[in-house]
């Protein structure tokens, strides 16, 4: 069996959205995956409990992981590896033509709070992180440490086994749900959605909403994670990125508010807010063309809010 280590509140519960169900004419709920932690909330914690269990059975002092300067994933790595006693470097894409973000806030001031080292880089060196992991590696073992790689989202075959053990718990709360709906980032959660549903042999279809690159590229990529296709286990909805990764459209941003005040659920404007979207214009195009009864996976990232402070006092 496949070690794991106990680092997220679970189960996270399943609540109905009963104004937001009338509006849409369907069954909504939500699973809260943004309450598996305070610090740690968010679906990455579910794929660190196993890729962390491996890093300490190797005996690694310290965690590297990369993201977007705001990324909700470097944030959990670095707030869990100041738990354990994990030294943490983060390689961080700035913002186009930004040498780094100023000023730090919501999870990049987090991260550093925790005490991760952080390392920005440009998002044309961020294209090659693999590279700059292996070079990041080189630097730490030269120096007496024992690193471990976390990749981009906790996104491989290790980390996607915190997605299919997430699938069996939610299917025991809710079995009657037709399909579960959840954004996209790197691709790990879907990849553990479709896991978790072959291994059962039943449960609501996994549905993604991509918030970056295309439906190709994300069929690639589960497939480099699972080992195979996932056509036929895994719908996309493909065409709600907007304006690309981490930036945000004024309808995007009306739709996180609105959202707010209907239902008091906060989602946020990297992941959640554009999958929502995403659920609510194929429902409003094609009703039932998700079921009778639709979950949303809510993957955490309130504190990328912060970010856009700005824009969304405008949306009140």
């Amino acid at each position: 069996m496949t070690r794991r280590l106990q680092l997220a509140a679970l189960p996270t519960p399943i609540e109905p959205l009963h104004r937001l169900s009338d509006r849409l004419g369907v069954e909504l709920r939500v699973k809260r995956d943004d309450l598996t932690g305070l610090l740690v909330s968010g679906n990455k914690v579910r794929k660190l409990e196993f890729l962390l269990a491996e890093a300490l059975e190797l005996g690694a002092d310290t965690l590297i992981t990369c993201g977007g300067a705001g990324s909700n994933h470097c944030r959990a790595t670095a707030v869990i590896a100041a738990r354990l006693g994990l030294g943490c470097r983060l390689l961080l894409r700035t913002p186009e033509g930004l040498p780094e973000p100023k000023p730090w806030t919501g999870n990049l001031l987090l991260s550093s709070l925790a005490g991760a080292e952080l390392r920005f880089v440009t998002p044309d060196a961020y294209r090659d992180h693999e590279g700059l992991f292996g070079a990041a590696v080189a630097e730490l073992e030269a120096a007496g440490h024992r690193p471990y790689v976390v990749p981009e989202g906790g996104s491989n075959a290790l980390g996607a086994e915190g997605y299919a053990a997430a699938f069996e718990e939610l299917l025991s709360q809710w079995p009657e749900a037709d399909t579960v709906i959840s954004a996209m980032g790197s691709g790990g959660t879907a990849a553990g959605l479709v896991l978790g549903r072959r291994r059962v042999g039943r449960g609501p279809m996994p549905v993604a909403v991509n918030v970056c690159d295309d439906e190709e590229f994300f069929r690639a990529r589960i497939a480099s994670i699972l080992g195979d296709r996932a056509d036929h286990d895994l719908r996309i909805l493909d065409g709600f990125k907007g304006r690309g990764y981490a930036r945000s459209s004024p309808e995007e941003l009306d739709l996180i508010a609105d959202v707010a005040r209907t239902e008091g659920l906060f989602l946020d404007p990297v992941y959640t807010g554009k999958a929502f979207l995403g659920l609510m214009q194929t429902l409003a195009s094609r009703p039932g063309d998700l079921g009778e009864r639709v979950l949303f996976l809510h993957t955490g990232g309130v504190y990328g809010l912060f970010a856009e402070a700005d824009a969304l006092s405008r949306s009140r």
